[in-house]
């Protein structure tokens, strides 16, 4: 029998969701047992603290984003269901055990992210670097992508510790068009953002950058395409773009849902611009499919170098 599929949620005060926004419902044993072995590594998932909707699929599948450094945030996005406020210790013991949830779910392909740490020195910076490490040591064959916060005035020596240690994805997610972002992200500076992403370039020409936008909270096109050109400027190699799906009536207001047919232009007009990889739907996020993506990215790059004079 195949998994029930069912509409999101409906909220107060939101429009009611098309029937294109759906989700498969988070039952079966590989998501009971996915999220057990969270608990007991006591791991926080992305997945869970900012409500994803495509968290019965992964799990099913036993695929999970890590969240490390914390389940709170130094941060207030608006767009964000990753609650915020002053975050514990850092847990010494989370790497390891990172590397061996990798290890339990048997992934070919990890994900790691973390909430904004702006009261740590490094950001957090040594955290990602440790887990990586981790990886490398217990799951030498797990292929490795990092999301990475902006590091907020240590960004420098943030990512050079983080490129050093060798991951083999670097995302950072400029998350909306720059006239939304005193509203939308209003801790951040997208050009900061944006330069994250060109220094990591320029620190590893050969290593995959990926980036990723909402859409739906009030952007326009031609605002979208100039994001398009900015990341291609910036070398990055993978977009993602997906629907804003509001988490709360508190948090930043839905302006609309974007069809299907508009996420398949807004994909066209990416690929023109050069990237290696775009994937744009409704229900695309920065870790959906991620493996998938990952060997996707490296046969293009293949078949790019194969086809040089």
């Amino acid at each position: 029998m195949s998994e029930p599929v069912l509409s999101l949620p409906p909220q107060p005060n939101l429009q009611r969701k098309p029937d294109w926004i759906r989700v498969r419902a988070p039952t079966g044993t590989a998501h009971a047992e996915t999220r057990a072995l969270m608990r007991r590594l006591k791991l926080n998932t992305v997945c869970e603290e900012a409500a994803c909707p495509n968290i019965g699929e992964c799990w099913s599948q036993k695929h999970a984003t890590v969240m490390i450094l914390g389940d709170t945030c130094t941060r207030a996005c608006a767009f964000c269901n990753v609650k915020t406020g002053m975050p514990g210790i850092v847990d010494t013991a989370e790497p390891g055990h990172v590397a061996e949830a990798a290890a339990a779910l048997g992934l070919q392909h990890i994900v790691i992210t973390s909430v904004d740490r702006d009261d740590l020195p490094d950001g957090g910076a040594s955290q990602f670097v440790k887990v990586i490490n981790e990886l490398r040591r217990q799951t030498p064959s797990t292929t490795i992508e990092i999301l990475t916060p902006d590091f907020r005035n240590k960004m420098d020596r943030a990512v050079e510790m983080i490129v050093e240690a060798g991951p083999d994805v670097y995302n950072h997610n400029l998350e909306t068009v720059p006239r939304l972002y005193s509203s939308i992200r209003p801790g951040a500076r997208y050009y900061h953002s944006l330069r994250l992403l060109d220094k990591v370039k320029s620190l590893s020409p050969t290593l995959f950058t990926k980036s990723g936008l909402m859409v739906g909270l009030g952007e326009a096109t031609q605002e979208l395409h100039q994001v398009f050109d900015d990341m291609r400027s910036a070398g990055v190699d993978f977009l993602t773009v997906g629907q804003y799906l509001q988490p709360t009536p508190r948090h930043a207001k839905l302006m609309e849902y974007v069809t299907p047919a508009a996420f398949q232009a807004l994909a066209a007009v990416a690929r023109s611009k050069g990237f290696l990889l775009v994937a744009a739907s409704p229900l695309t996020r920065s870790s959906y499919h991620a493996g998938r993506d990952f060997a996707e990215m490296q046969a293009r790059r293949r078949a790019q170098v194969a086809s040089r004079p």
